[in-house]
């Protein structure tokens, strides 16, 4: 399969018809003047090495020329590299709330766009750790199965949005229990779940689902977004109104995170303006004994764009080394 990296240039492409109008413009030109002169017929007989067809090959070998180098620019590229290779490291599940209530602005621009900043920045320092995602409202999805492949995370990180997940709620429970499900059959330690969440109207019986985790040898981090003081939530150019027309508040209930963080083992962390809480949680989890594993990581499409650079300058040399004349030629040999 062939993938353009720099699809844009193929605009440069519309130059190759115009090389052939405006040599042919500068031919009817010539000619013109020609005529001026006098019988066109007699002052090409004047001229017997001009050659127009010559005048069209070089045209059409600078034509060809132009055409393979923005063929080079647009960067193509054939299939995808993909390596396997053993790793040695944890895993991370992390589970992102991705309700309404995620869009309250207590941070810039707000809740979750800042949690997906944190968690690509993140993504960013992990060597030989395996990661997954998963989303949640009022149920949860895996969004990402647990990898090494931290291009893709990144990828689908980008595409979250509090449309992911149809039905609203903040099922932490169900959250809990999709992570721990999720690692990968390779794991059987070295184990740990990240919930990012506001926890606010939370679902289940989500300490009983954060004992059963924790009864797998699962360590169970949380991070709290928002403040207890709560934040408006900004819908569709409105604030959300409940049932009776009041502005909704989402506040952040930190009781319920410390309990989960509490039952498995790990810590919770309200998130800040700068230090949103992932590098601390991170540095605790790295104390886990690591484990390996084999991954099958895409790397990179395998780079064209030389080839189609060489075949350019090949026709560039060819038009330049081509004279626009006949060659001489000669009835009698000099003795």
């Amino acid at each position: 399969m062939i993938h353009i990296a720099q699809g844009d240039y193929l605009l440069l492409l519309l130059i190759v018809p115009l090389l052939f109008v405006f040599y042919g413009a500068y031919l009817r030109r010539r000619r013109r003047r020609i005529g001026k002169l006098g019988d066109s017929r007699m002052v090409e007989q004047l001229m017997p090495r001009a050659s127009t067809a010559k005048g069209w090959l070089k045209v059409s070998l600078l034509a060809a020329a132009w055409f393979f180098f923005v063929i080079g620019l647009c960067r193509p590229q054939m299939g995808a590299r993909v390596k396997e290779h053993e790793t040695n490291g944890i895993e991370v599940m992390i589970a992102l709330d991705v309700s309404n209530s995620m869009l309250a602005e207590d941070y810039s621009p707000n809740r979750l766009e800042r949690s997906k900043l944190a968690i690509a920045r993140l993504v960013d320092k992990l060597q030989g750790d395996r990661i997954g995602l998963i989303v949640f409202a009022g149920q949860a999805f895996v969004q990402l199965p647990v990898t090494a492949d931290y291009v893709s995370a990144k990828i689908f990180l980008n595409s979250i949005n509090t449309e992911s997940v149809p039905i609203q709620g903040t099922a932490l429970a169900d959250a809990l229990v999709s992570s721990a499900r999720s690692f990968s059959s390779q794991s059987d330690r070295s184990r740990a779940i990240i919930l990012i969440t506001d926890g606010e109207d939370h679902e289940g019986d989500v300490l009983e689902a954060a004992r059963t985790v924790a009864q797998e040898g699962i360590k169970i981090y949380t991070v709290g977004v928002g403040s207890p003081q709560g934040k408006p939530v900004p819908m569709n150019g409105e604030l959300m109104r409940d049932s009776d027309g009041e502005i909704v508040v989402s506040r952040l209930d930190e009781g319920i995170l410390q309990e989960i963080a509490g039952i498995g083992d790990g810590k919770y962390v309200r998130a800040g303006a700068t230090e949103f809480g992932l590098n601390p949680i991170i540095d605790d989890i790295r104390q886990i004994d690591k484990q390996k594993f084999n991954s099958i990581v895409f790397e990179d499409f395998n780079e064209q764009y030389m080839y189609f650079f060489a075949i350019a300058l090949f026709f560039l040399i060819l038009e330049l080394i081509i004279p626009e004349t006949k060659a001489k030629h000669r009835l009698f040999k000099e003795n």
